[in-house]
């Protein structure tokens, strides 16, 4: 298929790949009782002591959204928040041993996922894809423009 000849509406391609890809991942870790958001912000967390609003930006959430999610994320016991000690005003995010092998179990459904979807594509183009869509995040994505419309991102369920 010759791409460059062709008008392509790339947004469309992308996002309906992007809501597909997510609802399928809702679904998946639905059997374990989180969100993929849920599972954002606990993958990460376990990794160190961050702040709410640093895992607010690691996994693209707006404030709100987060302070939701991490009542959520505590009346489940997965996760609690703490006095940072250098700054009063904010709250680190600890994760419980329960929230941590949650995050196990969800890293190796995400894991199939991918690789079912992956696998998908023809061998050789699946290291190009991932490859390609990452080249495009690294550089001319990397930073959204700006623009006095304020642009949304979709809901998710």
């Amino acid at each position: 298929m010759a791409v460059a000849s062709e008008r392509v509406d790339l947004i469309f391609l992308l996002s309906q790949a992007a809501h597909a890809l997510q609802t399928e991942m809702t679904a998946a870790l639905e059997a374990i009782g989180v969100t993929p958001r849920m599972h954002c912000i606990l993958s990460r967390a376990v990794h160190g002591e961050f702040t709410q609003k640093e895992l607010a930006d690691q996994c693209a959430l707006d404030k709100t959204t987060m302070v939701v999610t991490m009542d959520a994320l505590e009346q489940a016991e997965l996760a609690e928040r703490r006095p940072s000690p250098t700054d009063r005003r904010a709250r680190i995010i600890a994760v419980t041993e329960k929230g941590a092998e949650l995050v196990e179990q969800g890293d190796a459904i995400i894991a199939g996922l991918y690789a079912d979807v992956l696998q998908s594509l023809p061998e050789d183009q699946r290291d190009a894809f991932v490859g390609a869509l990452q080249g495009l995040m690294d550089g001319r994505l990397s930073k959204p423009a700006v623009c006095q419309t304020t642009v949304r991102r979709p809901r998710s369920s």
